[in-house]
C-alpha cells in the first residue's frame, strides 16, 4: 500500500473516533504508562514516538520528562490534528509532530540524525508491513539508544473464548496481534547486535519488548536477556 493509500485508510477509520479514541482506547490498551515509566532518558536526549495518534502518550512523555526533547508522527493527517489541538491546549510547543510512513520514515524527516529513545505503543498490529517498521526504528536509534514496543500479546493465561472475542473485536479496527512479534524481534536483535528484553504483561494480554543499540561500535554480537 502506498503512503497516501495508508493515510486515506487511516482517516477514514479515526475521522469519528478519533474524539473519543483516548477515552475508550485506556480500558484496553494496557501497558503503555508501564513503557513510558521505563523511557528513562537523560535530559538531553530525544524521543521519538512512531505512530503517535491523539499525541496521549507524547503528553504523558512531556509531564514525566519536561526537560527531554520531544517528537512523534502519524499517517493520519486526521489523528495529527487531534494531537496539534491538543498540545497546544497543554502548552507544550517543545513537542515537534508530523505526518511520516511508519514503514519509510528516517529522522532527518524530522530534521534529526537519530533519537535515544523510540517507542512504538499499539501500533505495529495496524501495520500489515509491521516488520519494515522495526527496520526503520532500529535504524534510527544513536548508539546507545532504546526502542520499546508494547501491543497486543497472545493471551496465553486467558480464557480461549476471550482470545476469541478479543481478536475479533480488534479486526473490525483493522488491528491483528502479531503471533510472530517475539521471534522476529529475537531474529532482529541477533543481526544486528541488539539487547533484547522481552516481558509478558497482564497474563499475557499485553506484550513488552526492549531493543538496545550496544555503545560500542563494533558491537555486532546479539546479547539476549529475555525475562
Amino acid at each position: 500500500m502506498q503512503t497516501g493509500d495508508a493515510a486515506a485508510a487511516m482517516n477514514r477509520i479515526y475521522r469519528h473516533q478519533r474524539y473519543i479514541y483516548d477515552l475508550t482506547r485506556k480500558y484496553y490498551l494496557l501497558g503503555r504508562d508501564h513503557l513510558i515509566a521505563s523511557l528513562r532518558p537523560a535530559a538531553s536526549d530525544a524521543i521519538l514516538e512512531i505512530g503517535c495518534g491523539t499525541g496521549r502518550n507524547l503528553i504523558a512523555v512531556a509531564r514525566r520528562y519536561p526537560a527531554t526533547p520531544l517528537y512523534g508522527f502519524d499517517i493520519s493527517t486526521a489523528m495529527l490534528e487531534t494531537a496539534r489541538h491538543s498540545l497546544d491546549r497543554n502548552r507544550l510547543a517543545r513537542v515537534t509532530v508530523a505526518q511520516a510512513d511508519a514503514t519509510r520514515f528516517s529522522p532527518e524527516q524530522l530534521g534529526r540524525k537519530g533519537f535515544e529513545r523510540i517507542y512504538i505503543s499499539y501500533t505495529l498490529s495496524m501495520i500489515p508491513d509491521w516488520r519494515a517498521v522495526l527496520e526503520r526504528a532500529i535504524a534510527g536509534l544513536n548508539p546507545g539508544g532504546r526502542l520499546l514496543i508494547v501491543d497486543f500479546g497472545q493471551q496465553e493465561c486467558l480464557p480461549g473464548w476471550f482470545k476469541r472475542l478479543l481478536f475479533a473485536w480488534l479486526a473490525r479496527f483493522h488491528v491483528h496481534p502479531i503471533a510472530a512479534l517475539p521471534a522476529a524481534l529475537a531474529d532482529l536483535a541477533s543481526r544486528e547486535g541488539l539487547r533484547l528484553r522481552t516481558k509478558d504483561l497482564y497474563r499475557g494480554y499485553a506484550f513488552y519488548a526492549e531493543l538496545e543499540r550496544l555503545p560500542s561500535p563494533g558491537g555486532r554480537q546479539a546479547l539476549p536477556g529475555n525475562n
